[in-house]
């Protein structure tokens, strides 16, 4: 089978050959960092090899999870955030027909709808009022199981849950995925005796789509997670090569690097396939929470093309030059659709006439590309052969190999995020959490000047 490929040759009139050549020796010294587990947040590297060390067993056993639950629910919640849901949602989004939510559902084939991601309490009244009559079951997906927003969430759930289904079958269809031994979660999963899994010690939310935080309700989508995994195992043998030139993730690493180094500080994630909106969410917080640190770091963005080239497309074209683009493009489509002739002809489009739709959209594709180049923004291209779990499990392993690289190329951690901690600390004092008097009492202070 092809993989994905990388072409920066649209950013070699920004940056010279030399300058990322020089890029090499950098890139390898990282790459080895990384193997040798001795860099920056060397305790948290369970992704790197995770791919290949994923058992047939362990598949199974989530899939035999995914299909309890797919048997005894019209509706599945996943209560996550941030990294414990956005990798899940980026697969299920792209693997899914985009009107399925006005489907008429058939059995064994739930509805996936996320929560414990905000604390909007219309949300959850809404998703309550929703679940009434309906026969639900929760994936509950929290480290510590005290995150304010997912356990909030889970709180509600659980209760409804026991109430409208009774204790036995909320037993059976909510199921833990958290810490091995500690923590709320934990403790209430083995008090309730809910099916649980794991989440490693050393896998990082942003990095852990490929554990049971992501593969879980990718199954339970209906979605073959024996392909995902194959995909992100076949990338993690790409993405160790030494050559920087035939490794994607190191490349990838290297361009950006040195467009961030001469003024770029912006990267926009471009898509022209709307499927892959989370998808470009999920990248948001692998980049922005790895990089993002001592005052350093590029700032990660996404759009929908063609939609947002009605939108942000004069600002793209005409703005501050300090952006450069990164386009994913999908080569194959899943469906065939033709442009159909009209005898009027009012709009001026009968040259299109027996066109496929797709190939409308890669001109389109191209044409902006050409434009933007033109303006002055850079252009990296990642081409997919089809949209498919083999190749998302690809894009999964090779914006994280990068992540890793090019967050040490950057000199930070790119596998901490304390940064995430300072509103929870001004939100539990202003709430007055026990614990945290002294920080409520400096808050208000502030408040009154």
């Amino acid at each position: 089978m092809e993989n994905i490929r990388l072409n920066i040759e649209k950013t070699l009139d920004f940056i010279s050959k030399e300058k990322l050549a020089s890029y090499e020796p950098k890139v390898k010294a990282c790459m080895e960092t990384l193997e040798k587990g001795t860099g920056l947040g060397n305790d948290f590297l369970g992704w790197l090899h995770l791919p290949s060390s994923i058992t047939k067993e362990h598949l199974n056993d989530l899939k035999a999870t995914a299909q309890t639950l797919r048997e005894n629910c019209d509706v599945v919640i996943v209560a996550g955030i941030g990294g414990s849901y956005l990798g899940a949602r980026a697969v299920i989004e792209a693997m899914s027909n985009s009107f399925a939510w006005l489907q008429e559902k058939k059995a064994g084939q739930p509805t996936i709808i996320f929560a414990g991601h905000n604390i909007s309490e219309d949300y959850l009244f809404e998703l309550t009022e929703f679940l009434k009559d309906k026969k639900f079951g929760v994936i509950n997906i929290s480290k510590s199981g005290t995150t304010t927003e997912t356990a909030l969430a889970f709180r509600l759930l659980k209760k409804q849950c026991e109430d409208q289904r009774g204790k036995e079958m909320a037993r059976k269809v909510i199921v833990a995925v958290t810490d091995a031994k500690k923590g709320a979660a934990r403790t209430t999963a083995d008090k309730e005796g809910y099916k649980s899994f794991i989440i490693p010690d050393n896998v990082g939310g942003r990095f852990s789509v490929l554990t049971p935080v992501g593969l879980l309700p990718i199954a339970v989508a209906g979605i073959d997670i024996d392909q995902l995994v194959a995909g992100a195992c076949e990338m993690e043998k790409v993405c160790a090569n030494e050559n920087m030139y035939e490794n994607p993730a190191a490349l990838y690493a290297a361009t950006r690097n040195e467009l961030y180094q001469s003024g770029k500080k912006i990267e926009i994630l471009v898509n022209f396939q709307p499927k892959l909106h989370y998808f470009m969410e999920w990248w948001k917080q692998l980049y922005g929470e790895s990089e993002g640190k001592d005052l350093k770091g590029i700032y990660p963005s996404s759009v929908d093309f063609s939609t947002d080239l009605h939108s942000m497309g004069q600002w793209i074209q005409q703005g501050e030059r300090s952006i450069f683009e990164t386009v994913v493009s999908v080569e194959t489509p899943s469906h065939e659709l033709h442009f159909p002739s009209d005898e009027e002809n009012l709009d001026g489009l009968n040259f299109l006439a027996g066109k496929r739709i797709d190939e409308v959209n890669k001109m389109a594709e191209l044409g902006t590309q050409l434009a933007h180049v033109d303006g002055g923004v850079p252009n990296l291209r990642v081409s997919v052969p089809s949209l498919n779990e083999y190749y998302l499990g690809q894009l999964i392993y090779f914006f994280e190999k990068a992540c890793g690289i090019s967050g040490y190329l950057l000199e930070v951690n790119p596998f901490n995020q304390p940064g995430v901690e300072a509103y929870k600390k001004n939100m539990f004092a202003l709430l007055n959490k026990p614990g945290y008097e002294k920080e409520s009492e400096a808050i208000q202070a502030r408040l009154k000047k």
